[in-house]
């Protein structure tokens, strides 16, 4: 049978897991295998076998030729192996890795949300101590060199990223810090000095702490394979020069690394001590009350009182723990003084529980160098278990942050042009949303109709018609008019007075539908502004933008006022003289439809005839200019602001230099600064993307 494409491909990479170089395969065995001797408890990776290696490809292709198997992608099958061929080395070294660009790119954790942090998802090593515990000696036994600093009070005062590497044997050691790539330490006094020089630089002589790690890496045949982070020692009084709050920003500090669910905690407590004061026990119970990711150290089991032991602790009958207790034996300070060596040490500490009474039936998992090996092998499978959560965790954030950026847009040109370009697009992205509102693409256009359907009509029926038409008012414009004659046959020119007198009061409803529509126009602006999600970068753009529409709102309302109220002014220019001619003539008792009596003509049923007609005429032209007022308000206002809104800021802008054009692209302070924020943590978590690839598809 013939394999074509991806199986073909998956054949050979499949083989390079099975057959490998003999050089490699050798060495890959040797590793396994001392691996094994040296775990505590059996591997939670064992490696299957050559033969089951190949009993499951055999299954696999006679499954694929039947078609009981659905095809795979060649790159989920590799991932399913990259976790057989991934070392503990490369996996500790990936996890390092990205550490360290935490570091870099400014992620400590604990940022309350503000950004996506990858530092909280990676598994790591806390070790957690009260003062005068013994972890700085535990670190320094671990690691077999003198490179921390030490005196009296609180020493660490920030965490310090100890990140160990096992190199051939016959090589130099030697240090690196982060934060001076480009130096090797060969001596480790120098070490320390750095490490006490680095926290000064960043919490000066104060004594205070500061959360920023620093990071050391070292380089050594006598390490295993692990990253520590020690913090600073818990403690319960302030020394001189320290705030009273110390005590609790250190148990704050401690706490915001042990309380991560990917944390393994360890808890270094004094054997001479009773267990139920260890602040470190304390403090893990609080974070992790089951017991499941705390590893419990008990320190200066040489010095308790004679005739008693901490069986009772490491055996776990008094506290106990999912992991075994280890119980350690460090320098004492006459050691620590006479310069005692890390080897002689830790001879002297395989001697101690091999010696022991108490300790004896235990002494292969006692000590510094089985705490190292046993904490190195609990690190690689619980990095092996997270891979998968932290690489969706990475590729989801990675869409979250790059859709950000999108929102958030790209930093802006230095060239005039380019800023020119993207002012004009800014206002066409503006006017776009505008005119959805107006056009009913978003709410807001509605309530221009709303002026127009219920707004003017109400206005139109509150005019005060009865009072200008009673016939005290009728009589009083009829007699005015007259004057010194009265009137033949009807009072023509009281007519006309009532008319004009009732017609000015459509000029207010008229105003007021104008300056209706103009706030709402306004209040689009601003709405529209707001919803224009590339303006949100640019708040001096946004300014000049609402300025020069609101100009030209003001411009289109005054000539939406000259025309309303011009079609006020052409009703009282010429009267509808028809329907007046259409009304029923006054007939005589005689029947002859002459004029009215002369004594009937100051009645009050001729004046309340003189009041009907007018009123007649006024409900006519009331609603004449209910139809015309809210056409020549669309002409004049809403269309032109569709039409023209920005005509003359685009004038403006095409005489601007490029200083003003720069100044109208100003961001906003806090956008640059998540922009940037955004920008390296999108760095950071590509880079971790790639790093894990890096592991995932190399053998």
């Amino acid at each position: 049978m013939k394999l074509e494409g991806e199986n073909a491909q998956f054949t050979r990479g499949v083989s390079s897991v099975l057959f490998p170089s003999p050089n490699g395969q050798g060495k890959e065995i040797e590793k396994r295998k001392t691996n094994q001797d040296l775990s505590p408890t059996p591997s939670l990776h064992h490696q299957p076998s050559f033969l089951s290696h190949l009993l499951s490809l055999l299954f696999f292709f006679f499954a694929r030729f039947l078609g009981f198997a659905k095809p795979k992608r060649r790159s989920d099958l590799l991932l399913e192996f990259s976790f057989e061929m991934t070392t503990m080395e490369s996996l500790i070294g990936l996890v390092n890795r990205i550490q360290r660009a935490c570091t870099v790119l400014g992620d400590h954790g604990g940022e309350n949300g503000a950004l996506p942090t990858l530092w909280e998802a990676l598994p790591s090593v806390a070790v957690v101590g009260g003062q005068s515990s013994g972890k700085s000696s535990v670190l320094e036994s671990i690691v077999g060199r003198d490179f921390l600093p030490r005196g009296s009070g609180i020493v660490t005062r920030r965490p310090l990223v100890l990140q160990l590497h096992k190199t051939e044997g016959g090589q130099t050691e030697f240090a690196e810090f982060l934060h001076l790539s480009k130096r090797r330490f060969t001596d480790f006094a120098m070490v320390r000095k750095e490490i006490q020089d680095e926290t000064d630089r960043m919490t000066g002589r104060s004594k205070q702490i500061s959360p920023v790690p620093i990071h050391l890496s070292i380089y050594s045949p006598n390490v295993v394979n692990l990253t520590l982070i020690d913090l600073p020692g818990l403690t319960k009084v302030a020394v001189e020069g320290q705030p009273e709050s110390i005590v609790q920003d250190i148990e704050n500090m401690v706490r915001s690394y042990v309380e991560k669910p990917n944390s393994i905690i360890l808890a270094i407590s004094p054997a001479n001590q009773d267990i139920a004061t260890s602040d470190a026990i304390k403090l893990a119970r609080e974070v992790d009350p089951s017991g499941e990711r705390t590893f419990g150290v008990l320190t200066k089991l040489d010095l308790m009182d004679k005739g008693t032991n901490a069986l009772d602790v490491i055996e776990g009958r008094s506290y106990r723990l999912q992991h075994p207790w280890v119980g350690v034996v460090n320098r004492s300070q006459a050691d620590i003084n006479k310069n005692v060596d890390m080897i002689a040490a830790r001879r002297r500490e395989r001697e101690y529980f091999a010696s022991s009474p108490d300790y004896g039936h235990l002494a292969s998992k006692m000590g510094s160098e089985y705490l190292a090996k046993l904490l190195s092998k609990h690190l690689e499978s619980v990095i092996r278990a997270r891979i998968p959560s932290i690489t969706s965790l990475i590729n989801k954030t990675i869409d979250e942050l790059e859709s950000e950026m999108n929102h958030l847009g790209r930093p802006i040109a230095v060239d005039s042009g380019a800023q020119l370009y993207t002012l004009l697009e800014l206002c066409r992205a503006f006017d776009r949303i505008f005119k959805e509102h107006l056009d009913g693409g978003r709410p807001g256009g509605d309530r221009i109709y709303g002026v127009f359907d219920n707004q003017l009509p109400a206005a139109l029926k509150k005019l005060p018609f009865d009072r200008h038409l009673s016939v005290q008012n009728v009589r009083k414009v009829v007699s005015e008019a007259d004057g010194y004659q009265p009137h033949l046959i009807a009072p023509e020119q009281g007519y006309r007075r009532l008319i004009d007198g009732a017609l000015n009061y459509f000029k207010g409803p008229a105003e007021a539908s104008v300056d209706a529509v103009h706030f709402v126009l306004k209040e689009l602006v601003r709405k529209s502004i707001g919803e224009t999600q590339e303006l949100k970068r640019f708040p001096t753009m946004q300014a000049e933008l609402a300025a020069a529409a609101n100009e030209a709102l003001e411009r289109f309302r005054d000539d939406g006022r000259k025309t309303t109220l011009r079609l006020v002014e052409m009703e009282s220019s010429y009267l509808t003289v028809d329907f007046f001619r259409k009304l029923p003539q006054e007939v005589e008792k005689g029947g002859n439809p002459s004029a009215v009596a002369a004594a009937d003509r100051y009645s009050e049923g001729h004046f309340r005839r003189i009041g009907s007609n007018v009123s007649s005429y006024v409900g006519m032209v009331s609603e004449t200019l209910r139809n015309t007022i809210p056409k020549a308000v669309v002409h004049c206002q809403v269309r032109e602001a569709k039409r023209s809104l920005l005509n003359h800021f685009y004038a403006q802008l095409g005489k601007k230099e490029g200083k003003q054009l720069a100044q109208l692209l100003d961001e906003d302070p806090a956008l640059m600064e998540r922009r940037q924020q955004c920008a390296k943590r999108l760095e950071l978590y590509k880079s971790a993307r790639d790093e894990i690839d890096s592991v995932s598809w190399a053998r």
